[in-house]
């Protein structure tokens, strides 16, 4: 087959469509991880994408090809593919590159129970059998049978469980899904609340047409922003492709950090569930410990990424993890990550409370933040090391690339898993600052030699 370095990545297969996953890749794919996984069934999901339909066909020919048998849920949400996995307890992939632009597609991979597999729980053994040639063990048992199934009303039953619908108000929400997934959840979900939806970009269309499935970049913010505003809406959300992930504005149009939400959704949480553990990434704001410790609960620290996530609150018991990149895991959703349940959440805390997402949020706006500063570096270690010399007199760990620590500000190094980018977040509490610090670790990074 040959080498499929380039597409396995550390969370999931990701890669052009057809130059670098085409179908003879995804039947082999299918096959591996029929044989890795070990499961008489597995789970096929898809996303909108125009490759989806033919890749999951060929997907499809590989696990039943040893045996497997493979249950498809057809068009749907990664969430919900990680809810089928959890709820019928079994191993699932989703067809789908997210984010990413539509030439691309790629591959996400759970066990039994929406547990991750991810670079160091499975994927390099899934991509060496698929990479192989040798002669295979014998399958299960003959050809696996095809199944189909839809989910998706378990899937918005099971999401109202985090809320009292009850209560829910009349709320004006504009949701722009970007011609993705979210297109088939979120109007699924708010049609049973009493709430008035304004859905943007809600066909789904694989060719993306109006702007990227990509809401971290404020640019594909825009029209939500704008439509927030002239509709007078109390919340905006905006959704990527495969719609596990939701950014939200408020009623003023203004972007909410994903720091913020994880901060306003682990107190709501501490509240139902006293003195439980949050997790919360390296680059999350200060705010996010500090919210957890005057609610009771405790912070817990990891690493940036879904898998390192999971595996922390399955270790802890924690009932709440939360990313700046808008990932946000619920230990009663299967410890899965789902947007679309923290926006309920928020939803549900401004109708208990009475207030608007903005007056929500005023007690966690306590610091300023660069958001993530990308910087093409040829020698990561030795930049990272230079740092590290160069702000010796800070607080440093090394969990997730560098972070070090002063009174009245922090930042973080890390690099990037596929590129040869050093990401670099700083916050500080106040603006100049910050904005001195940045210039300064911009300096250093952007130096040669």
């Amino acid at each position: 087959m040959g080498d499929l370095s380039n597409i396995f990545k550390a969370y999931d297969v990701r890669g052009l469509y057809p130059s670098q996953l085409n179908e003879d890749v995804a039947r082999r794919i299918g096959g591996a991880f029929a044989e890795w996984v070990g499961a008489s069934t597995i789970i096929l999901g898809q996303d909108c994408r125009l490759s989806s339909p033919s890749l999951a066909t060929a997907f499809t020919e590989g696990a039943t090809s040893h045996g497997t048998t493979v249950i498809q849920i057809g068009l749907a949400s990664t969430d919900l593919l990680y809810f089928a996995s959890g709820s019928l307890e079994m191993p699932a992939a989703m067809l789908t590159a997210s984010h990413n632009p539509k030439d691309y597609n790629g591959l996400k991979f759970c066990l039994a129970g929406a547990a991750p597999v991810g670079e160091q729980t499975g994927l390099q053994d899934i991509r060496a059998l698929a990479e192989s040639d040798e002669p295979r063990a014998a399958p299960l048992a003959g050809l696996g049978s095809i199944e189909q199934r839809d989910m998706l009303d378990a899937y918005i039953d099971h999401v109202l469980t985090f809320i009292q619908p009850d209560r829910m108000r009349a709320f004006s929400i504009v949701a722009d899904t970007a011609n993705g997934m979210g297109g088939l959840v979120a109007p699924a979900v708010f049609a049973r609340m009493p709430v008035s939806l304004e859905l943007l970009y809600g066909e789904l269309d694989g060719t993306f047409p109006n702007h990227p499935a990509d809401p971290i970049d404020p640019e594909n913010q825009v029209d939500l922003i704008a439509a927030v505003k002239s509709r007078g809406a109390d919340i905006g959300l905006a959704f990527d492709g495969d719609a596990d992930r939701c950014f939200m504005v408020d009623e003023h149009g203004q972007g909410v950090s994903g720091s913020l939400i994880t901060a306003l959704v682990a107190e709501a949480m501490l509240e139902r569930n006293p003195g439980a553990k949050v997790v919360h990434n390296v680059i999350t704001s200060w705010t996010v410990p500090e919210v957890v410790k005057e609610h009771g609960g405790t912070p817990v620290r990891t690493r940036v990424g879904h898998s390192f996530i999971k595996q922390v609150m399955a270790e802890t018991d924690a009932v709440f993890g939360g990313e700046h990149s808008g990932h946000y895991y619920f230990r009663d959703n299967f410890r899965a990550d789902s947007g679309l349940i923290a926006a309920l959440v928020v939803l549900d805390r401004m109708a208990e409370t009475g207030k608007p997402l903005s007056e929500l949020l005023e007690p966690y706006q306590r610091y300023e933040a660069s958001g993530e500063i990308n910087t093409v570096v040829a020698d990561l270690p030795g930049k990272i090391e230079e740092i590290a010399s160069t702000y010796a007199d800070g607080k440093q760990d090394r969990l997730d690339g560098l972070t070090v620590e002063y009174e009245d500000w922090w930042f973080n190094v890390r690099p990037s898993n596929t590129e040869p980018l050093l990401r670099l977040n700083v916050e500080a509490r106040d603006g100049d600052t910050l904005r001195a610090k940045t210039e300064a670790l911009l300096a250093t990074i952007r130096r040669e030699g």
